[in-house]
């Protein structure tokens, strides 16, 4: 089925948005920019959704605590944020990645196991290097550099959809061998979602091979 990406506001969706959904990022700082030609993609960070309630003080409003490994106000590492807030200061571009009704009915089988592996991986530091690793694979192959892009999976420290994949395969959405090789666009192509997308920040901007890629061992190496 050919996905489409919709325009929306925040507001306007807040009530869609569901626990297991992806929320994609595409900044536009140095790294990103950085990250945006390695990957040859718009997506350059990815959170996950952790938890959803009504707002304490605006009953009409849904709180929505996201999960990421990323750099933000001073901070550096995996922490929990609420969307709202990042929906109001991020510069760039930000996409809601709903989950297909087959991939909820999946995760929601295994929603406990997932929230609670995520949970216990706050406050852990960023990994820097092994997301540079991610990113730059035309090296993989090569016998002297390989060692500089071929990461090998370890999860004391932790990049962005390294994090995701983690706990989208904990979840039983896709098998993979290596999340530790996984970048933001892979998560994205997985095909684990909706065929409709919603970009609620930025100037309109689809996702290439958005939701096309069966989500497999090997699907990564493909793009």
């Amino acid at each position: 089925m050919e996905s489409f990406c919709q325009q929306s506001q925040y507001e306007q969706l807040q009530h869609q948005i569901k626990i297991g959904d992806v929320i994609a990022f595409g900044g536009n700082s140095l790294f990103s920019r950085w990250a945006k030609l390695t990957t040859c993609s718009v997506v350059t960070n990815l959170a996950i959704v952790i938890d959803s309630c009504p707002h304490p003080e605006s009953p009409e409003c849904i709180l929505h605590k996201i999960i990421e490994a990323t750099s933000y106000q001073g901070r550096s590492g995996v922490m929990i944020n609420h969307l709202c807030e990042r929906s109001q200061s991020y510069a760039g571009n930000m996409w809601w990645l709903p989950l297909s009704d087959e991939s909820r009915y999946i995760f929601m089988q295994n929603q406990a196991v997932c929230l609670e592996f995520l949970l216990q991986q706050e406050h852990k530091p960023f990994d820097i290097w092994q997301l540079f690793g991610s990113a730059v694979d035309a090296t993989d192959n090569m016998p002297l550099f390989k060692y500089l892009s071929n990461n090998k999976e370890n999860f004391t420290r932790w990049f962005c959809s390294e994090l995701v994949a983690a706990a989208l395969r904990l979840g039983k959405l896709i098998d993979i061998d290596n999340a530790s090789e996984i970048t933001p666009i892979d998560v994205c192509r997985f095909a684990i979602f909706h065929a409709n997308y919603t970009q609620f920040l930025g100037e309109q901007t689809e996702i290439a091979g958005f939701n096309t890629l069966p989500p497999s061992k090997n699907s990564h190496n493909s793009i």
